[in-house]
């Protein structure tokens, strides 16, 4: 099984490099992030055409998060319980014998601004929130643009990204490994303790061809999952497509 994330940084734009992508990669879950579309606008009938069904939950202009899976989802939960927040950024369903969440996490803005203390909060209350999860689901992936590199491998340069800088602060960071701390891995570095394989590139600068990237994107697995995790990448390719989100999809491949 298949299991893939990628924030596509508008559906509206994106919907026909998603279709083209769900067609070449034929993931069995993907979760999707900043489809910026409010729910009637979700493409739920195009998604249906490739045989996914889809679950969302969208808000106008920013932010937005979806589920797909070739089997219909159950048990779908949008937002933190008990934490107030009107931002569309997460959506959690149980595929199968899976249990997904999908993050869109904050970006912050800046260390020390209100922003970057929202940010922690809300990691905070997500850390609470996938401990529960875990305790009933032990079969859990956790996915999404986590918006934090979580180490110097997985930045460019860490002269710029350091403690000082959003994304790779220490607070931002250490939230990250509480979450590891629960019993989640990164799919990634299960398989992989390469440097500089991003999924993330800035649209300035020539960001994609001089690799100026970050890797921020995670597909995390529970320990119960963690042997079953044979295989985990990052698809590169669309994000060299005609006018492509700034993100590509990272993966992680499941066996029975």
């Amino acid at each position: 099984m298949k299991i893939a994330s990628w924030n596509v940084n508008s559906l509206n734009v994106r919907l026909p490099h998603l279709e083209q992508w769900l067609q070449a990669f034929a993931p069995d879950i993907v979760g999707i992030q900043e489809t910026k579309l409010e729910d009637h606008r979700f493409p739920d009938s195009a998604l249906a055409g490739l045989g996914y069904r889809s679950v969302f939950a969208g808000q106008k202009t920013y932010n937005g998060v979806a589920i797909l899976s070739r089997e219909s989802a159950t048990d779908v939960q949008i937002g933190i319980p008990g934490f107030e927040d009107e931002q569309k950024r997460v959506i959690a369903a149980t595929v199968g014998d899976l249990r997904i969440v999908n993050l869109y996490v904050v970006n912050g803005q800046d260390v020390g601004t209100d922003k970057y203390a929202y940010k922690l909060r809300w990691l905070d209350a997500v850390h609470g929130w996938l401990a529960q999860e875990l305790a009933a689901h032990p079969n859990l992936v956790v996915l999404g643009d986590f918006n934090i590199a979580p180490d110097e491998r997985d930045v460019y340069d860490p002269k710029v990204w350091n403690d000082g800088h959003i994304l790779t602060s220490t607070a931002e960071r250490d939230a990250l490994k509480r979450l590891y701390a629960l019993g989640l891995h990164d799919a990634y570095r299960l398989h992989s303790d390469e440097a500089g394989i991003f999924s993330w590139w800035d649209y300035r600068m020539g960001g994609l061809r001089r690799n100026l990237g970050l890797r921020i994107d995670l597909t995390l697995v529970s320990d119960a999952l963690r042997a079953s995790a044979s295989a985990s990448g990052i698809d590169r390719e669309p994000r060299t497509w005609d006018r492509p989100s700034d993100h590509a999809p990272a993966w992680v491949q499941l066996d029975a």
